[in-house]
């Protein structure tokens, strides 16, 4: 990973510390920036989530269910795409896309079951017809992608009147959306007077348009994580509970207390520090599920006062009794071969070294997986071996250009482990106030070091999240389209990635970076660089 990837910081919601109207509103007087966009969402709306709505099915739906054996617990998609219709990741076909999303939901959830189909399959009499029928008579959830054909748009109106949550993407306005049974418009832009009379309106339609406000916003952003968050946000609130989003239901006003009564003088010296003013400021202006707009306001206003108040608010009294645990899945194996010979931990750790010595840097990152920070350009990698015997730390370097424009050098420091198997490494580290501990991979290293695929899986505990990801580096951060070759396709695949998946870092215009290790650190002990003509290259 090129950078922390479990930045999380608490923030204090100064519009919503006046006068709570409800629990709901006191849980919202928290607010979770970096990459825990779920959190803050359910902070804001799961003590007020819409009732769930198996039963309101027909009960020969609910009869089927049983017929197959399917029970209440399992949460059933159909996702319906318009043919041919293609995506702006990368111009892959939004079917494809889809696909891909029904596996990612498996790794978060096995009782989540989402099967996909073109929008032809609602013209023509054939077997992908009938199974689409059959499906819909017990779906809980309907998806429209994409779908502008009139012929499908009249055909899915007269077949989904016993599906209780439908939700339309880049579809004709024809279509409309559904949740917990009842059509719901979104929500646009707001003046005070139409904001007090949804207030007034009766709860679960209002709710139900600030969540599809949200979900449309996060679908918006066209990644991979994000299209995943929409369908668990719309499943954890109107079907059954998502395990993984069980930090989605709200403490009230105890997380306000816990504050108060444990952390009063740093959110006092927050508030007057004007830096971490400034973060609160920036941070009230993003959406709370923009992980990209709430990291970058970290990142632009850090500050001793801001990490103080994480790491008392989060760190060590754990305020929103929040609780995480790194992903079991995707399940990768390591590298097992590097140069005709077995991978030992000694090698392993000198593949993460790589360059460093050679180069001032042991990687540069081409590319990585992680839709909220691998926008940052300037990725660089510093592996090396402590003083200490046995230590051995990864320090990230990478630039975040700031709300005022200007670009800035951040820097990290990992503390990194051996775990059982060689290939395969623990990983922690205090950002922000915030402990996020992970597990990586080396899943290839080419012989030559040209490039490397290293994957990852994390949680930052007290913020509850977790999250999954991986990096694909080489010694100067250039994608080449040789690069790799089958080789590297077969590593992607390997980590179930996509290649429309992948976010290319800039790496142009990296002046001066606050490089170098610490004195006395140790380097390779096992493998020698091969590819000292590149060096020479790029060196001479």
């Amino acid at each position: 990973m090129a950078l922390p990837l479990a930045t999380v910081t608490p923030i204090l919601s100064l519009r919503r510390l006046q006068a709570p109207r409800s629990n709901c509103d006191a849980a919202a007087a928290t607010r979770l920036s970096g990459a825990c966009e779920a959190a803050l969402f359910g902070l804001k709306f799961a003590c007020c989530r819409a009732t769930a709505v198996w039963d309101r099915r027909p009960k020969p739906a609910r009869a089927l269910m049983v017929e197959e054996g399917r029970t209440a617990a399992t949460a059933r998609i159909v996702t319906v795409v318009g043919d041919g219709s293609v995506s702006p990741l990368k111009n892959t076909p939004w079917e494809q896309v889809m696909r891909h999303t029904s596996t990612r939901l498996k790794w978060v959830d096995e009782g989540i079951e989402m099967v996909v189909f073109s929008d032809k399959a609602t013209q023509y009499s054939d077997t992908r017809h009938e199974n689409l029928v059959r499906e819909l008579l017990c779906s809980d959830m309907l998806v429209h992608v994409a779908i502008n054909d009139q012929e499908s748009i009249e055909w899915l109106h007269k077949n989904s009147d016993s599906v209780p949550n439908i939700i339309c993407f880049e579809s004709s306005p024809d279509l409309r959306n559904k949740l917990g049974g009842s059509f719901v418009h979104k929500r646009g832009e707001e003046n005070m007077f139409n904001r007090l009379v949804n207030i007034a309106k009766k709860g679960n339609r209002s709710e139900s348009a600030e969540v599809l406000k949200t979900v449309s916003g996060a679908w918006e952003r066209y990644n991979a994580d994000d299209i995943r968050f929409c369908l668990l946000v719309i499943i954890n609130s109107y079907i059954r509970p998502v395990s993984v989003l069980k930090n989605l239901r709200a403490k009230g006003l105890s997380t306000l207390n816990c504050m108060i009564k444990n952390c009063g003088s740093q959110m006092l010296n927050c508030l007057f520090d004007p830096n971490c003013r400034k973060a609160l400021q920036c941070l009230n202006s993003c959406s709370p599920t923009d992980q990209v707009c709430n990291y970058r306001c970290i990142a632009s206003y850090e500050s001793p006062y801001l990490e103080a108040f994480s790491l008392c608010v989060l760190q060590k009294n754990n305020c929103l009794e929040l609780d995480a645990e790194i992903p079991s899945k995707p399940i990768v194996t390591p590298l097992y071969m590097f140069r005709g010979e077995l991978l030992s931990h000694e090698v392993a750790e000198d593949l993460f070294i790589g360059w460093l010595d050679n180069l001032e840097w042991s990687w540069r990152v081409i590319a990585g997986q992680n839709p909220a920070y691998d926008q940052f350009p300037c990725q660089y990698q510093l592996f090396y071996r402590g003083k200490a015997k046995g230590s051995f730390w990864y320090e990230p370097v990478f630039q975040v250009r700031t709300q005022e424009g200007t670009l800035v050098w951040r820097r990290r420091k990992y503390r990194v482990r051996r775990a059982s198997v060689p290939g395969t490494f623990y990983f922690s580290v205090l950002d922000n106030g915030v402990v996020s501990k992970e597990f990586w991979t080396i899943i290839d290293v080419c012989d030559d070091l040209s490039w490397g695929l290293f994957q990852y899986n994390g949680a930052a505990q007290v913020a509850g999240l977790s999250y999954t990801g991986a990096v694909l580096v080489s010694p100067d951060g250039n994608f080449k389209p040789e690069l790799g070759g089958q080789r590297l396709v077969s590593a992607l695949e390997k980590c179930s990635i996509m290649d429309w998946e992948l976010y290319r870092v800039d790496n142009c215009s990296c002046n001066n970076p606050p490089l170098g290790i610490p004195e006395g650190s140790r380097l390779h002990s096992k493998i020698e660089l091969r590819n000292q003509r590149w060096v020479s290259q790029q060196l001479g």
